[in-house]
């Protein structure tokens, strides 16, 4: 079918992606299950990618085929779950009331980290655990997690009458991002404003410093609640950072279409506006792998760099 600018969004997200993942996954699950032949843990595969590089499209594939025709019981969870309740988010842009990247949901350190680490604790011990749900509607679209009730308390992982699992997907835009040292960030914020070139296409010189320098800081803890845990890594990598405005642009077009709401073209620029110093800060670091490499052992990273139609360009295994 020959798409166009009009059609429905799912129709021009090509998977030219799971063919390429899944294999990948499965052969880093059998090199784990061969070094770790006792363990009970589930295999972990993170996945990061720029909003909109077609990562739902992906999980959604990854889910049913290894579930389905592989056998292996499998749980996705989205980082986004894992945002700060209603309350705290408040608490904290109150704290910070002059930094922009704290007033809303979105950049690191907003995420309820302790959660996160319990949550993966409880799940890689093969402990019960409920998965958070995080409600982006609530509040008039400041969002809130949603809270368990006696009738529903939340999805049950790991119960008594359920599979163990053994395959745990965690997506996310800015999952594996890893903290860099103080003096980097403020390296990459002086070049932001140095001159009118960088100016266009940087997003850092519209904060300070120290606001910058505090999303570092959070993000830090987000190693031992997640990223530490992670066994093999799927990076969706834009060709072109810059891409993410046009993708989102298309997003909420499509919701316009089908449900009559969604941001405005000038909306999205100051939504993505508000995550684009991270991608500049950390996506670097994930772009250069964040596993050791072990010589005569197959890299447990998988690159994949995708050009403004989303079509796979090149693929990396670091």
């Amino acid at each position: 079918m020959t798409s166009t600018p009009d059609a429905p969004l799912g129709s021009r997200i090509i998977d030219d992606k799971s063919p390429i993942c899944v294999p990948f996954i499965l052969e880093r699950l059998t090199q784990y299950r061969k070094q770790n032949p006792d363990t009970q843990r589930p295999f972990v595969v993170g996945i990061n990618g720029v909003q909109g590089v077609g990562k739902t499209t992906l999980v959604q594939t990854l889910y049913e085929t290894l579930q389905d025709r592989e056998g292996l019981e499998t749980l996705v969870v989205s980082i986004d779950d894992f945002y700060l309740t209603h309350a705290d988010q408040t608490a904290l842009a109150a704290a910070h009331p002059d930094n922009a990247l704290v007033q809303v949901r979105g950049e690191p350190g907003t995420h309820d980290t302790p959660l996160l680490a319990s949550f993966f604790d409880a799940v890689l011990a093969g402990q019960p655990a409920h998965v958070p749900e995080y409600d982006k509607a609530a509040f008039a679209g400041k969002g809130d997690r949603a809270a368990p009730t006696p009738t529903n308390p939340g999805r049950l992982v790991n119960g008594p009458e359920q599979r163990p699992l053994q395959v745990v997907i965690v997506e996310g835009w800015c999952v594996a991002f890893r903290a860099v040292a103080p003096a980097a960030v403020e390296a990459k914020w002086q070049q932001s404003g140095a001159s009118p070139d960088t100016k266009l296409s940087s997003k850092l010189h519209t904060h300070k410093l120290g606001h910058l320098l505090l999303v570092n800081e959070r993000l830090a803890a987000y190693d031992a609640a997640l990223t530490n845990h992670i066994d093999a890594l799927i990076h969706l990598d834009a060709e072109h950072t810059p891409y993410v405005y046009d993708w989102r642009r298309e997003q909420e077009a499509a919701l316009r279409r089908a449900r009559g709401t969604g941001m405005t073209d000038e909306q999205v620029e100051q939504f993505v506006d508000a995550y684009y110093p991270a991608y500049e800060l950390f996506a670097d670091g994930v772009r250069k792998g964040i596993f050791p490499q072990v010589e005569g052992k197959p890299g447990r990273q998988l690159r994949l760099v995708v050009g403004k139609d989303r079509r796979v360009k090149e693929t990396i295994e670091l």
